[in-house]
């Protein structure tokens, strides 16, 4: 197992653990009956089920996002919003674009458009405001990352994990509802265990399932220090929708008067 470290400001939230092809696991066998959707009362580990059994028939998702980062000293925050798309490729692959194009904070909006995508190994990094894009090669040649794997992908989402994983990198505890609960979830509480890859990055981590998708609704980090909360929520959720290569298309730009950069693999 390689250890990739991805740097891309406010979006990604987590270092990635690559897979080369030739170290791939063997096809698993055929994933068991679905589980049934958890709902209000739902134990954890029906809960975690309920996540697992999402992953394994999850081709395809975008969403509008909603990304918050919060200083917890000052309580001061700043959001973007925009929007994600998602999809698995053969050979146990995947590509994500992320187009984010406003900014907010308490006093006031802007168009301030930032976009990432991460597709073939490689994760463009565009600031359109500033005219720089930053392309990185992330992986190597024929290594994969699997997207919604804990410790992998860009969110810390326990999507397709077996409980027993999950267990494995955390104590897990359900929370009893707020006001403040995004409507229709049930909220679960991950602590990572002490020595685990997550105790170095992570104190908790907040996770909202929506009873209807068993998608994650809202997903809240709290660094290792305590001091600053990041925010991830999806909305309006659309599950295996027919993305083709256009949803993953960058705008056309104009070299001579951006400032583009390429770094390789290493470099």
């Amino acid at each position: 197992m390689k250890k990739v470290v991805v740097k891309t400001g406010i979006m990604l939230l987590l270092a990635g653990v690559g897979c080369s092809a030739k170290d791939a696991a063997p096809a698993a066998p055929p994933p068991p009956a679905p589980a049934a959707a958890p709902a209000a009362d739902s134990s954890v580990d029906s809960v975690l089920d309920a996540l697992d059994q999402r992953g394994q028939g999850l081709k395809s998702f975008d969403a509008n996002v909603r990304l918050t980062e919060t200083d917890e000293s000052t309580q001061l925050s700043s959001t973007r919003t925009g929007h994600v798309w998602f999809q698995k490729k053969p050979a146990d692959d995947a590509r994500l674009r992320v187009l984010l194009d406003k900014r907010e904070d308490k006093t006031k909006i802007v168009n301030e458009k930032i976009e990432y995508l991460l597709d073939g190994g490689w994760l463009d990094d565009r600031d359109y405001n500033k005219r720089i894009e930053v392309r990185r090669q992330i992986l190597k040649p024929g290594e994969k990352m699997n997207l919604l794997k804990l410790g992998e992908g860009p969110f810390p989402l326990p999507i397709g994990q077996k409980k027993e994983d999950v267990k494995k990198l955390f104590d897990v505890t359900k929370v009893k509802p707020d006001k403040d609960d995004p409507a229709g979830t049930v909220h679960l509480l991950l602590k990572p265990i002490k020595g685990s890859q997550f105790s170095r990055k992570f104190s908790a981590i907040d996770v909202w399932v929506d009873t209807k998708t068993s998608m994650p609704r809202r997903i809240d980090t709290l660094d290792v220090k305590e001091t600053t909360t990041r925010s991830t929520e999806l909305n309006d959720v659309r599950i295996n929708p027919d993305l083709t290569d256009k949803d993953f298309e960058l705008e056309k730009i104009r070299p001579e008067i951006w400032n583009v950069h390429e770094e390789p693999f290493g470099g």
